[in-house]
């Protein structure tokens, strides 16, 4: 019995639906486990090397130790070479955006004639 991973490789789909990064990355989360997962972000494919995220320098030490394993779960998964090696990088966390937590009232305005040219201007848009 075919792995579904190799069998999606060989369907006629259309471009785009079905890379092989896509796939590299979508068998990242699976070959890993869930607590490697978790700390962990496959980015990209690129030329047979599956760049992987990590949260800092320990992770990517531990990670290192385990890329032996970690490739042939890929190739089981995969069920092709797809992957040749992986290059662990580590990455800060990114940042949520930041939204103001009051609203500040237009008519505080600090600068002197900033606050003129606002006076004014509400004054022309009530007449």
């Amino acid at each position: 019995m075919q792995r579904a991973a190799s069998l999606l490789g060989k369907l006629k789909m259309p471009a785009g639906s079905n890379s092989l990064e896509d796939r590299a990355r979508a068998a990242w989360a699976v070959a890993a486990g869930p607590k490697i997962a978790s700390h962990t972000l496959a980015a990209a494919l690129v030329r047979g090397t599956l760049v992987v995220e990590v949260g800092d320098i320990v992770w990517q030490k531990q990670l290192n130790t385990l890329r032996h394993f970690l490739l042939r779960n890929l190739k089981e998964i995969l069920g092709e070479p797809l992957v040749t090696e992986i290059d662990f990088r580590p990455m800060p966390p990114r940042r949520a955006p930041q939204r103001a937590e009051t609203a500040r009232p237009a008519d505080g305005i600090e600068d002197p004639v900033m606050a003129l040219l606002y006076a004014q201007a509400k004054r022309r848009e009530q007449a």
